[in-house]
């Protein structure tokens, strides 16, 4: 059965913008049918680090600055030269259902086909080995995709009432793929077991001012970023 999902092509943002964006549309996601896909690309390099981290640890591990605070788990990661991408599913879904573990994993075999639609090897880990914790790329967790051992996509996740968020980065060298390619190849490589039809996500204005109101009062205010 052919599903419909939902392409948002963000382009290039503010950081707190990016981290406002994906939080709105899993808060709207209980009011949709379909999964959103949202590409999107960073103004500034900066740094996200997971919502249980501690502040005054990862503000150690980087200089990048804006340091903000995700949505999502997960460790510290650098936005200077990697791929940005987030998946919202409604809990409508069958892909709600799943266990944050499947999930991750469904994620990430949909990233390798993509990969090799663009002749490009990789494999998931077959488990967990991390060099330094906390830091998202030292190391990697099990089902993270590795391109000659070496992790090159990893994800968080937040499952909540209203619907399941996922933020993915990807790091690639520039001369082996470009992003608009791989971006491409995502789209034509949705899993076979859930064969779509895509259609540009228009968002509303009750959206976009929520997303505003995320961004200033949430996302660039310090007291989010360092409250704990």
């Amino acid at each position: 059965m052919v599903e419909t999902w939902q392409l948002l092509q963000s382009g290039v943002c503010a950081s707190a913008w990016n981290m406002a964006w994906d939080e709105a549309l899993l808060e709207s996601a209980v009011t949709r049918s379909d999964p959103v896909v949202r590409f999107y690309g960073w103004r500034e390099a900066a740094a996200t680090f997971g919502y249980s981290q501690r502040f005054a640890d990862v503000s150690r591990w980087t200089t990048l600055r804006p340091l903000i605070r995700r949505p999502t788990g997960g460790g510290l990661v650098l936005h200077d030269s990697d791929w940005t991408y987030s998946v919202v599913i409604p809990p409508s879904h069958s892909w709600y259902q799943l266990r944050a573990a499947e999930s991750y994993q469904r994620m990430h075999e949909w990233i390798r086909d993509a990969f090799a639609r663009m002749n490009l090897v990789t494999e998931l880990s077959p488990g967990c080995h991390k060099d330094i914790p906390g830091q998202c790329f030292a190391g990697a967790e099990k089902f993270d995709v590795l391109r000659a051992g070496r992790k090159i996509a990893g994800a968080a996740q937040r499952r909540n009432k209203d619907g399941l968020l996922i933020q993915g980065s990807v790091r690639v060298e520039p001369s082996q793929a470009d992003r608009r390619s791989w971006e491409k190849a995502m789209c034509d490589a949705v899993p076979a077991s859930m064969p779509v039809t895509w259609q540009n996500f228009e968002p509303d204005q009750s959206l976009l001012e929520h997303v505003r109101r995320l961004t200033t009062g949430k996302y660039e205010r310090r007291e989010f970023n360092e409250s704990r």
